[in-house]
């Protein structure tokens, strides 16, 4: 094995350290590492890290995995404490700590100093919101896979497609980040059988907004719930894709591909293209 190939087979040890939940230093530190996406990584996320005793487990896990990988690894925290962030910085880590990049240029810029609390920005700030957030979700699941098609007046959005193209997880995302009432329904055969939109759709068409993806990342995912069913089938797949993807066309449906983008860019992209205005004010 030559040196360049061994260079990119490496995994290198990722840690997302924080006194609070941790999801601000995973978010960002993924973020950044997406840029690297020929290396490998493993990664571990340790949130409130906010004792002598939980600093010290915390370097003896860094330790462990410079020993096991054979390469230092790479810390992304965010820490309020600056006793705990100096106590990680003596560890045999890459140590990157997002506040102290940010806070104090910050403080520098708009003449005053930061609150220095921990998970403000995950805390419940504005309770309006948080029931926003809540409703959403709710209405979500109430409306998830066409279980229930008598309320569709208060959708903002109906997602449709066929089985196990992301429609379930993108309504979540859009209730969780924008507070967005996002049903869902599934092009199932019986509906194959008209070349017309469901009835239960039909006085809905300018809330809809179609899914897709290929047909052989379908029958994959198809297949890891039932597999070597007709339902998971390639055959299948295709035959009910080009239904939705006619059905689309013929209704003047709007509608995305998804085989290459994650449940974060649909839902991005589904709120540009419908100019949807979230509910949420952040």
């Amino acid at each position: 094995m030559n040196d360049n190939y061994k260079e990119f087979t490496l995994t290198r040890t990722i840690f997302f350290i924080s006194d609070g939940t941790g999801i601000t230093a995973e978010t960002l530190g993924r973020s950044l590492l997406s840029q690297f996406d020929m290396l490998s990584f493993e990664y571990q996320t340790i949130p409130y890290v906010n004792t002598k005793a939980k600093v010290k487990q915390t370097i003896a896990c860094i330790e462990q995995a410079y020993k096991n990988d054979g390469e230092r690894p790479i810390i992304f925290a965010t820490l309020i404490n600056k006793n705990i962030s100096q106590l990680l910085q003596k560890s045999s880590a890459l140590f990157m700590d997002f506040f102290q990049q940010f806070i104090n240029p910050l403080e520098n810029e708009l003449g005053h100093k930061s609150t220095h609390m921990v998970g403000l920005s995950h805390g419940v700030k504005n309770y309006t919101d948080y029931m926003k957030r809540i409703n959403a979700v709710n209405y979500a699941l109430a409306y998830d896979d066409g279980a229930n098609t008598t309320n569709y007046d208060k959708a903002d959005i109906i997602l449709v497609g066929v089985s196990r193209c992301g429609k379930t997880p993108t309504c979540l995302y859009l209730a969780l980040q924008f507070g967005i009432y996002a049903a869902n329904y599934p092009l199932t055969t019986d509906d194959m059988t008209s070349t017309k939109l469901p009835a239960c759709l039909a006085n809905y068409r300018k809330k809809l907004f179609g899914l897709s993806i290929d047909a052989n990342r379908l029958q994959i995912i198809r297949h890891e719930r039932r597999p070597n069913s007709v339902y998971a089938s390639l055959k299948t797949c295709k035959d009910e894709l080009k239904y939705a993807e006619n059905l689309f066309h013929d209704e003047k449906i709007p509608y995305l591909e998804t085989t290459t983008r994650s449940i974060e860019e649909i839902a991005a992209e589904i709120m540009i293209l419908t100019h949807i205005k979230r509910r949420l004010s952040i």
